[in-house]
């Protein structure tokens, strides 16, 4: 009887560490290998496969909650195959060499075995088919961040679909997820906001601009931490095409981030938009900039990290956050026991005491609510079974709407779900 094993090494009721092991037919193809933090911030690995016993490895995006563990599967003499597109390839060095740099205390691995990773890199660009090792893999847009990419994979007597991190919106960085009609048995899917649905983008972004106006017309300054990649993308071009009256700069790893980013036209949806406001906000590049831009009155920064864990923005909040005038817009996922987050929940940081500035948090997710989950499973055909993961107990609201339609399977880490026919 054939049977399908899908092993949840990361990301089973937590959001982050993905690191799905799918297994049939004496092939394994491991979908992702990420990391998460802890409130020490020493990074969170996810459970141990054997590089030996893979087929193939196949990463969805650049985001190191996805990648950042995949050196690790490069440290011995065993060396899959690494799928990803060029984009992914070229942001992921980026991240992880910055992950070595500042956590490689704790790591395992080094930037030696991320450049050993490289050379077993295969090319597949989204939209393409291929066979690797006896596995069809067919690539398709997850809307989440330029170059993200889900898989369905052909194991012979299973036909398995894995989203990664998916969005059903279009953006004006990308185009949300588009692949209805696919025929699967069972869809890994990400279930981040599985209990809730997004306000609406339009509104959001309204409500955001509107609100920058307001702080830069009154004399102050606004800063808006962001992910490097993607969620700065996406409020500079919304800037560019909504705001004027302030200057905008755009500081740490966004500028490194943008400078790759414009190579890839085909994996962003308004590319000329992307391009104009580059061209037209300033990127900051001294620490003498920044000392001239923060006794400035009026003007806007995009700045990296997303969650105040470092950066730039860091420096940025020092200088504008006693001035009731100014404002620190965030624009990014909040993780528990981050600045950020701490930001959000008691209006004070543990360095700088009570913030004075205006503190405000917009919805610009890149993940799908619950009606868009809906969507995506629906798309699906002859699908019998639904994992969701990257998740916390909001998985539960999603199962329950599934009921009667679907299998459904909410992993915990170290937990394997298997499927026989």
């Amino acid at each position: 009887m054939p049977k399908l094993e899908i092993r949840v090494l990361g990301g089973g009721l937590e959001v982050g560490r993905t690191a799905i092991a799918v297994s049939s037919g004496g092939r394994t193809v491991l979908l992702d290998y990420g990391v998460n933090f802890s409130e020490s911030d020493a990074p969170q690995l996810p459970e141990h496969v054997r590089p030996s016993e893979l087929s193939l490895v196949a990463v969805t995006h650049a985001h190191l909650d996805h990648v950042g563990a995949v050196p690790l599967l490069y440290t011995s003499r065993a060396q899959p195959v690494l799928i990803m597109n060029r984009p992914t390839k070229a942001f992921s060095e980026v991240l992880i060499k910055d992950f070595i740099k500042v956590s490689g205390y704790y790591l395992p691995f080094d930037e030696v075995d991320w450049y050993r990773a490289v050379e077993f890199v295969r090319y597949v660009e989204t939209g393409e088919e291929v066979e690797v090792e006896g596995v069809t893999l067919r690539t398709f847009n997850a809307g989440h961040i330029p170059g993200s990419q889900a898989y369905l994979l052909d194991l012979g007597d299973f036909r398995v679909a894995y989203t990664g991190d998916v969005n059903t919106v279009d953006t004006r960085l990308v185009r949300g997820y588009d692949s209805y009609g696919l025929k699967a048995d069972v869809l890994i899917i990400e279930g981040t906001y599985a209990d809730v649905d997004h306000p609406d983008r339009e509104e959001v972004e309204r409500d955001f601009i509107e609100s920058v106006r307001e702080v830069v017309e009154s004399g102050g300054n606004v800063l808006v931490p962001s992910f490097s990649l993607g969620r700065a993308q996406e409020v500079l071009t919304l800037l560019y095409e909504r705001f004027s009256g302030g200057t905008v700069y755009y500081d740490g790893m966004v500028r490194t981030i943008n400078s790759i980013l414009v190579s890839y036209p085909e994996y962003v949806n308004r590319y000329e938009l992307l391009v104009r406001a580059l061209e037209e906000f300033e990127e900051v590049k001294s620490a003498g900039q920044r000392r001239k831009i923060v006794r400035s009155e009026g003007v806007v920064v995009v700045a990296s990290a997303g969650m105040l864990k470092g950066g730039p923005a860091l420096y940025y909040l020092k200088k504008f956050y006693d001035n009731p005038r100014n404002a620190v817009f965030l624009v990014s996922y909040q993780a528990p026991a981050t600045p950020g987050r701490r930001l959000l929940e008691q209006g004070a940081l543990e360095d700088l005491g009570p913030v004075r500035a205006r503190v405000q948090w917009f919805d610009f997710s890149s993940h799908t609510g619950f009606s868009g989950l809906l969507r995506v499973i629906k798309s699906f055909q002859e699908l019998e079974a639904v994992v969701v993961v990257h998740t916390n107990e909001a998985a539960y609201t999603l199962a329950k709407s599934l009921e009667g339609s679907y299998e459904v399977y909410i992993p915990r880490i170290g937990e394997v779900v298997e499927i026989s026919r």
